[in-house]
Parts: structure tokens; sequence; C-alpha cells
């Protein structure tokens, strides 16, 4: 997924979003941060939010089910692996995938998992901690491997 995919596909669905929080439009402008008349040309697909649009609309409906059924229950994750186009974050703790994720592979207490949705590729500790998000699947399986073998040398 690429950031003009995932500015598209929140550009489609802003009003549902809006319309799924029960907010006006005069509301939900001024809670995402764009004029009123901004939002409604989104809303009849004129124009495509910008970057920062999209990002304030996912972190804040995050929980949403439309913003869900685009991104999975993760979509914060998949923006911040987009923008910095691959991570290695600080560990956090995830629920392990039993909702919106497909095992790839499993290493040595690691697991590297692809969202179905967004396509996304996230590492997983024993604990469910995200260490590690990318689109880039080989790159995914190197640092998996890099991070197996750490583990070995404790």
């Amino acid at each position: 997924m690429t950031r003009d995919e995932i500015i598209k596909k929140m550009s489609e669905k802003l009003r549902l979003i809006r319309l799924e929080a029960g907010y006006t439009q005069d509301r939900m402008a001024e809670i995402i941060g764009v004029s009123k008349k901004t939002l409604v040309q989104i809303e009849k697909g004129r124009v495509l939010a910008g970057w920062s649009t999209v990002v304030s609309a996912c972190a804040l409906f995050r929980e949403s089910d439309t913003v869900q059924f685009l991104f999975g229950n993760e979509p914060i994750e998949v923006l911040e692996t987009v923008a910095r186009e691959g991570i290695d974050v600080k560990k956090q703790k995830t629920m392990g995938g039993r909702v919106w994720w497909k095992e790839v592979t499993r290493e040595n207490g690691y697991v590297l998992q692809q969202n179905i949705l967004s396509k996304h590729f996230r590492i997983l500790d024993e604990g469910h901690y995200r260490i590690f998000s990318s689109f880039d699947e080989e790159y995914s399986k190197v640092r998996l491997q890099e991070l197996a073998g750490k583990n070995n040398m404790l």
C-alpha cells in the first residue's frame, strides 16, 4: 500500500466515517482540521484529502468500523509504516494478530506476519510486541533473521 492509495481510500470513505461517528460536516471539518468547504469537496469526490488530513482522520477515528475495514485493527501502524518506509520501533504491545493478520514464518521466538488488508509486514516477539514494520517482504525476512540470530546469542 502506498501513500497515494491510502489518500484515495480515505478520501472515498471520509463521508462514511463522518456519518458513522454521527458528526455534521461542520463538526467533522473542525475535528480533522480542514474547512467545511474542503470537506464537502472531498466528500463529493472533487478533490482528494491531503496526507495530514488522512493521518488526522485515521488517528482520531481509528476505532471506526470503516477505518478498521480499510486498514485492520491498527491503522496508525499502517500510516507509520508508509510514512517512514519501514520502521524498527520501540516495542509496542499488539493483540498478537488473531484478526487481520496471517503468519508468514516463525523463528526463534519471533513471528513475521502480513496484514490481510494493507499487505504490510510486521515482526512480533514472544510477548506479542511489535518491533518492526515494513511493506518490503524481503527486507522483513532479513530483519527477522537478524533478530532471531541476536536472540540465539543471548
